[in-house]
């Protein structure tokens, strides 16, 4: 659950840039979005990989 919480923090902290960069144009804020993806990537498969763990112990 500890990841799973990671993941919406960094989801919830990227929207502002999100919103610049879609609606303002600002490639700045792009970049940033991008690596905040590859970082939510990362996160993911974390957590993909614990839950298969998890449900291959039972």
């Amino acid at each position: 659950m500890e990841k799973f919480s990671k993941l919406k923090e960094l989801i919830s902290g990227v929207e502002a840039d999100v919103e610049k960069f879609y609606n303002s144009g600002n490639g700045a804020a792009g970049t940033r979005v991008r690596k905040a993806m590859q970082d939510l990537k990362g996160l993911a498969q974390d957590i993909r990989t614990e839950v298969t763990e998890k449900k291959n112990t039972k």
